[in-house]
C-alpha cells in the first residue's frame, strides 16, 4: 500500500473517514435497535454504514502498518498499534449485527411473524457491539494522538517553548 497521497500521509487520511464512520454506524445502529420509527426511515442505512466501516478498518491498519515503516518505535505506538488490531472483531460483530438485524426487519414488515425474543436478542446484541466499536474506536485515537503529539512541543503537557 502506498505511503503518502500528493505528499500527505495516507494513514491519517484514511483514519479520518475511520473515525468518522465507525461512530456513525454504532448509533445509526443503536437506533435501528431501539427506535421503530427510525427503523422505517434508516432502512439498510446502518447495515451499508457498518459495512463501509468495516472494510474502513483494514485499510486503517495497513496504511498505518506501512506508516509505522517511516516513523521510530515507541511504546505509545505499540499501544496504538496493539489496540488497532483489536478493532476488526469488533467491527465483524457490528456488521453482522445489523445484517440479521435487517433482516429480521424486513421479514416482519413483510408478512413473516419472527419470534420477539430473537429480535430482541439480536438488538442487545448490536448495541453491545456498538458500543464495544465506539469504546475501541476511541481508545485507538487516544493513543494514537499520544504516539503522534507526545514528543512534540505541541503536547498539552509539554512546557511551552520560551521566546
Amino acid at each position: 500500500m502506498p505511503n503518502d497521497f500528493n505528499g500527505l500521509p495516507l494513514h491519517p487520511l484514511v483514519v479520518h473517514a475511520t473515525v468518522v464512520i465507525i461512530p456513525l454506524a454504532a448509533v445509526t445502529v443503536i437506533l435501528f435497535a431501539l427506535w421503530p420509527r427510525f427503523r422505517a426511515w434508516a432502512g439498510p442505512l446502518p447495515m451499508v454504514l457498518s459495512l463501509v466501516g468495516l472494510v474502513l478498518v483494514p485499510l486503517s491498519t495497513s496504511t498505518g502498518e506501512t506508516l509505522e515503516k517511516h516513523t521510530a518505535k515507541s511504546a505509545l505506538l505499540e499501544r496504538h498499534t496493539q489496540l488497532a488490531d483489536g478493532l476488526l472483531p469488533w467491527m465483524i460483530g457490528l456488521f453482522v449485527f445489523s445484517l440479521v438485524g435487517y433482516a429480521l426487519y424486513r421479514r416482519s414488515i413483510s408478512g413473516h411473524s419472527v419470534a420477539r425474543a430473537l429480535t430482541a436478542g439480536v438488538a442487545v446484541l448490536a448495541i453491545v457491539a456498538s458500543a464495544g466499536t465506539s469504546v475501541q474506536v476511541a481508545r485507538i485515537g487516544h493513543a494514537g494522538a499520544k504516539a503522534a503529539w507526545d514528543d512534540t512541543n505541541m503536547s498539552p503537557s509539554s512546557p511551552k517553548p520560551s521566546d
